[in-house]
C-alpha cells in the first residue's frame, strides 16, 4: 500500500472500531484491575492494550461485514455512532481483526491462567456469534439482549489474570446493565432492522414492552451495584429511570434515537462516579 495511503486507512479501521465506545471495553478492564485492589499492575498492560482497538475492532467490524444490509438503511451510520462499510472493504477488515487480535491472543495463551483464558475466549466467541452465523445472535429475540452481558466480562476475567477473584457483584450488575442498555439503544433501529427482516428484542417488545424490559434489567443492576457502592447504585437508578422515562413518554424509535446521546453519556458518568471513589480509595489505602 502507498504511504500515502496508510494514515486514510489506519483512520478507517480507527472509525470501524468506534472509539466513542471503547469505554465499554477498556473502561471496565480498567475497573477490573481496580477491584483487586491496587491502583496499578503492570500486567494488566498487556489485556487493557487489547481492549482498545484489537477487541473493538473485532466487536463492530465483524458487526459491519454481517449487518451490510442493515446499515445501508440506517440513516446513523457513516458518522460516530459506527461506519457503513463498502463490500470491497471486507477483506481488509478481516485481515485487520486478525492481524491486531492474534498476537495478544497467543501471547495470552503462554502468559495468564486457564481461568482468565476461558473467560476471554467466551467473551471473544460471543462477541463474534452475536454477528456472524450459525448463532447470529442479533437477529435472536432475548437471546440478542442477553448476549451483550459479554460486557461485563473484564470484570471477571481481568482480575483472573492478575491473581484475584472477580467481585461478583459487580460483575453481575454490569451483566444486568448491559442487557438493558443493548435493547433500549436497539429501539432506534426497530425500522431498519423491521426493514430486512431482522426480529430483535427491541422489534419484537416494541418501544412501549422495551421501557419493562430494560427497566427490569437496569432494576436488578441498580441492587447488584447497592450491594457494592451506594453512591454508583444511585446514579445507575437516577439515569436509567431518565431514559426509561423520556422513552415511556414518547414511545418511539426516533425517541430512542433522540435519547442515544444520553445512553452513550451513561457509562462515562457512572464509570465516573465508579472510578473516582476508587481512585481516592486505593490512593488512600481504604480500599481491602
Amino acid at each position: 500500500m502507498p504511504q500515502a495511503s496508510l494514515a486514510p486507512a489506519a483512520q478507517r479501521i480507527v472509525h470501524i472500531s468506534r472509539p466513542v465506545l471503547w469505554i465499554n471495553t477498556l473502561g471496565t478492564g480498567v475497573v477490573g484491575m481496580w477491584l483487586t485492589g491496587t491502583l496499578w499492575q503492570a500486567e494488566a498492560l498487556a489485556v487493557l492494550v487489547w481492549l482498545t482497538l484489537p477487541f473493538n475492532l473485532l466487536i463492530y467490524g465483524v458487526n459491519d461485514i454481517f449487518d451490510q444490509d442493515t446499515d445501508a438503511l440506517n440513516p446513523r451510520k457513516g458518522s460516530i455512532e459506527g461506519a457503513r462499510i463498502r463490500a470491497s472493504e471486507v477483506r481488509t477488515i478481516w485481515v485487520s481483526v486478525l492481524a491486531t487480535n492474534v498476537p495478544f491472543l497467543l501471547w495470552f495463551a503462554f502468559t495468564l491462567p486457564a481461568a482468565a483464558l476461558a473467560w476471554m475466549a467466551v467473551y471473544a466467541l460471543v462477541f463474534v456469534y452475536y454477528s456472524a452465523p450459525p448463532l447470529r445472535f442479533k437477529a435472536r429475540p432475548y437471546l440478542d439482549s442477553i448476549s451483550n452481558a459479554a460486557y461485563a466480562l473484564p470484570l471477571v476475567f481481568v482480575p483472573y489474570a492478575l491473581g484475584s477473584r472477580p467481585v461478583w457483584s459487580a460483575a453481575i450488575g454490569l451483566m444486568a446493565w448491559s442487557a438493558a442498555k443493548h435493547t433500549y439503544d436497539a429501539v432506534q433501529d426497530i425500522e431498519e432492522d423491521r426493514g430486512v427482516g431482522i426480529t430483535t428484542t427491541a422489534v419484537r417488545l416494541g418501544p412501549k414492552g422495551v421501557v419493562g424490559w430494560s427497566g427490569a434489567w437496569w432494576l436488578v443492576s441498580t441492587v447488584c451495584f447497592a450491594l457494592v457502592n451506594i453512591p454508583v447504585a444511585v446514579v445507575n437508578a437516577l439515569i436509567a429511570g431518565a431514559l426509561l422515562v423520556g422513552l415511556a413518554r414518547d414511545p418511539r424509535p426516533e425517541t430512542g434515537h433522540r435519547l442515544y446521546r444520553y445512553s452513550i453519556a451513561f457509562p462515562y458518568v457512572a464509570g465516573t462516579v465508579a472510578g473516582v471513589q476508587l481512585v481516592v480509595a486505593l490512593t488512600l489505602g481504604l480500599y481491602r
